[in-house]
């Protein structure tokens, strides 16, 4: 699985990208042969303004499926990486899951474009 870990509007800091790389892979281990490729994108959209404007944009992109997209926006960066991670470990999942079980049951796959 290949990781992309994009900052904007600030710099990236090494506890923040460890933090991010870590949950990943809390979140994504378990399905890391069906993912190709993980691009997140963290983005301060006030800057020094402050408030809930930390961004975590995910985009897990899928062997034969469509992409998932995740997204999340907190005051603080840490909570937007974990919550957005969370939801994109259940999503990921929850697809693959649905993909099984239609070719276990002899159904056509779910293409990957939408």
């Amino acid at each position: 699985m290949q990781i992309d870990i994009q900052a904007r509007n600030f710099s990236l800091t090494d506890a923040l990208r460890n933090h991010a790389e870590r949950r990943l892979g809390f979140a994504l281990t378990s399905c890391d042969e069906h993912i190709q490729r993980v691009v997140m994108r963290l983005s301060d959209i006030n800057g020094p303004r402050g408030g809930e404007d930390k961004r975590c944009h995910l985009q897990v992109v899928l062997a034969g499926l469509p992409d998932v997209v995740i997204e999340d926006i907190e005051a603080d960066l840490y909570v937007a990486i974990d919550r957005a991670t969370d939801r994109a470990g259940r999503t990921v999942a929850r697809r693959i899951g649905r993909q099984q079980t239609l070719l276990r049951q002899g159904r056509p796959p779910i293409s990957g474009a939408l």
